[in-house]
């Protein structure tokens, strides 16, 4: 297959670090991740079964394709409900794309990217197959869709960072030559206008192409074919010269056509036309995308500062989620029980921690190793709604997390750690809190998302006495940008002119890119965060204010992260599961359609609902035409819970604090077949959360509810 070659290596090495290792933090949901100092676990050891094991890892045993796609199929034979079918699908796919038989590659790689969509290695392979199959529709969107990843995902963590760029602009060149080449092939069949566009869209794709790799003989080629198309005989001979000087297959091919343009020029050798050709040089490519130039963001003037003009804002603002996400003790703020239920014992019934009041005070006293009780005060409080943590400042100024919390949905404490992290987590030990560790502490794991205008004291490490911030809790400016400029404007009477992302930002001027991209800031769990130059950690000092965070590539998050059938398991990942949406990637679909982040209603509204007491109208502002009819539609009473859209299409499937949310990719769909594979722990389906007696059989009987996963 044409291109494969180039990055033969890079897609090889990648999977044979599923089968070995790969990178991941030993605390990975709700923790911050870093780029730098990745930590590493092994994906076979959370494949439970030996034989399981030894067949994943026969897979990277074989070279020969045939015997890899014959092995990678016997896999899927024999282990049809395994939490790394993805990897299967996609190692089945590539040796297909190796043996030459395109549609069975198309068929693995559909399923692989039904369980992972965002896979760059297999979907720019994959985008070339589909072109060759004259499925041009699907090649360019597999093709758009790998450089949208390339662009929005980190390095993966077995390619080293000097070689990540190259092979990442290897990869985009390649998607660009499919896109490129598929619109050759469309204009090519048209006429009129409509190849003309075809042939200038093409031309666009495949210089692009170009652009990141000049060595590419086909891409010269293709582009002398576009140009002689779009009867431009000139220009397709400086491409078909250049294809002409590169070594491989398409150099007979080039000179051919170039002869046969020398021909139809007039009198003269062949040489001499070439000579001709030569001295005229390349043409251009498009233009580079338009980057600004940095500049600074501007001064942060402070949430008080807002409240003069935007008193009803910031009032409701207060009564948020965010503002109170954290917050210097005050005892009124304290929502767990310190003097009934106020122990915490571990699995043995041994006391852990105990909490308690002292003359108005509250303590949380700890059990360490020995026997010894110590206490500590509390500093500061973490979180308001369902859920309130607790931490303490040392004289050092570091500011640790104790692991046992208040559920107030349980009205009890619990150890949260415990609950979230990987088996033997340190931080997770009650009695080893003493210790101090940077596992604890709050400036190094929570400030990110719990604090506003966060950055290094002095440039080196993000340490726990090396960073400040300016205000905790998420103040107005982390989402509208710096407003010291606008404060001194309106005090002065000049109000000036801004648009799309110049702070303080107006949402409704902005795209759903934009707008997801600062709600994004705290809620993609996958986001890779490190220091700017600057210091700046969880903003910019330059513009935009809003950090656009690289997502670490999703296979290196252990499987904690996801369902079998690839659906996020947990909350912290909403981000991540709503830009998988359609509604979002074609519709334009953003988080301020259902949300708003300061309602008049903040205090009784702890989701922040635009739509609170009629939820379908979430979906009904852009799908107005299911409101006619809606039993049709749902197959259940009109007032029934189970004619809500949000019941269907955002199940209540995401792990939260001690409950289930919703599941945020929008347009999210019961699938029967993929829960007869997985099952409905596995693969929870919405109707089986309310129909408990019936099963995955019931459902494509009685509703003929497909199955999206089907062998080719």
């Amino acid at each position: 297959m044409r291109g494969q070659p180039q990055f033969r290596h890079l897609l090889c090495g990648c999977l044979l670090a599923l089968g070995a290792v790969i990178s991941g933090p030993a605390q990975e949901i709700d923790a911050v991740l870093l780029d730098r100092g990745r930590r590493s676990f092994t994906i076979l050891d959370q494949i439970e079964s030996p034989a399981e094991r030894r067949a994943f890892q026969e897979l990277f045993q074989k070279n020969d394709p045939a015997k890899k796609r014959a092995i990678a199929e016997a896999f899927l034979r024999d282990y049809p409900d395994s939490w790394v079918l993805a990897q299967v699908y996609d190692i089945a796919s590539k040796a297909s794309i190796d043996l030459g038989e395109l549609k069975e590659a198309a068929g693995y790689g559909r399923m692989s990217l039904r369980l992972l969509p965002e896979n760059p290695l297999l979907l720019v392979p994959l985008a070339n197959a589909q072109v060759q199959l004259s499925r041009l529709s699907e090649g360019a969107g597999s093709a758009r869709d790998a450089i949208e990843y390339l662009d929005r995902f980190g390095r993966p963590a077995t390619i080293k960072p000097d070689d990540w760029p190259r092979l990442a602009d290897e990869l985009r060149a390649s998607a660009w030559f499919a896109i490129g080449r598929g619109a050759l092939m469309e204009g090519l069949g048209a006429t009129g206008e409509e190849r003309r566009r075809m042939l200038l869209k093409a031309e666009d794709a495949l210089l692009r192409s170009r652009t990141l790799n000049l060595q590419d003989a086909e891409t010269h080629y293709l582009l002398g074919l576009t140009a002689l198309s779009g009867g431009k005989p000139g220009e397709a001979a400086r491409h078909f010269y250049q294809s002409h000087l590169l070594p491989g297959a398409m150099r007979d091919r080039a000179r051919a056509q170039i002869e046969s343009l020398r021909v139809a020029a007039g009198p003269g050798t062949f040489e001499e036309y070439l000579r001709t050709v030569a001295a005229q040089g390349l043409t251009a490519g498009p233009p580079a995308p338009g980057v600004e130039s940095p500049r600074p963001a501007g001064e942060y003037a402070g949430s008080e500062t807002c409240r003069a003009c935007h008193a009803g804002q910031h009032s409701s603002w207060l009564e948020t989620g965010m503002a109170r996400m954290f917050r210097a003790y005050k005892a009124e703020n304290v929502i767990g029980d310190f003097e009934a239920k106020n122990h915490y014992s571990d699995e043995r019934g041994l006391p852990q921690a105990r909490m308690l009041k002292h003359q108005g005070r509250h303590f949380v006293e700890l059990r360490e190793t020995g026997g010894k009780w110590r206490r500590y005060p509390v500093d500061y409080t973490i979180g308001s709604k369902w859920q309130q943590a607790y931490a303490t400042q040392l004289p050092s100024g570091e500011i640790h997390v104790f692991p046992i919390q208040y559920s107030k949905l349980r009205g009890e404490w619990l150890n949260f750690w415990k609950l979230i992290d990987p088996p033997n987590s340190p931080r997770t030990d009650v009695a080893a809190f003493h210790q101090h560790s940077a596992a604890t502490a709050y400036q190094v794991n929570c400030t990110p998302c719990h604090t506003s205008q966060l950055r290094l004291k002095k440039p080196g490490e993000w340490t726990a006495t090396n960073v400040t911030f300016r205000e905790g809790g998420i103040n107005c400016e982390m989402c509208h940008g710096p407003a010291a400029h606008h404060v001194e404007a309106m005090k002065k009477g000049q109000p000036y002119a801004r648009e799309g992302m110049d702070p303080p930002v107006s949402f409704r001027k902005i795209s759903a890119r934009d707008y997801v991209g600062i709600c994004a800031q705290c809620h993609m769990q996958s986001a890779m965060r490190d220091p700017e130059p600057a210091g700046a950690l969880n903003y910019s000092s330059e513009t935009p204010f809003a950090r656009r965070y690289p997502s670490r590539p999703y296979p290196e998050f252990s499987k904690k992260a996801f369902y079998k059938d690839g659906r996020f398991r947990e909350t912290s990942f909403i981000g991540e599961a709503f830009v998988r949406s359609a509604c979002y990637r074609r519709g334009q679909a953003h988080c301020g359609h259902c949300h708003n982040p300061h309602p008049e209603d903040a205090a009784s509204n702890p989701k922040s609902l635009k739509f609170r007491d009629r939820p379908d109208q979430m979906c009904l502002q852009c799908h107005p035409s299911y409101a006619r009819d809606v039993a049709a539609h749902t197959r259940h009473p009109a007032s029934s819970e189970a004619s809500r859209c949000v019941s269907c299409h955002m199940p209540r499937i995401m792990h939260a604090l001690l409950f289930d949310a919703g599941y945020h990719q929008i347009d999210d769909k019961p699938d029967a077949g993929m829960t007869a594979r997985f099952g409905q722990a596995e693969s929870p389906n919405a109707c089986l959360l309310c129909h408990k007696d019936k099963d995955a059989a019931w459902l494509k009987t009685a509703w003929n509810f497909g199955d999206r996963l089907r062998n080719p």
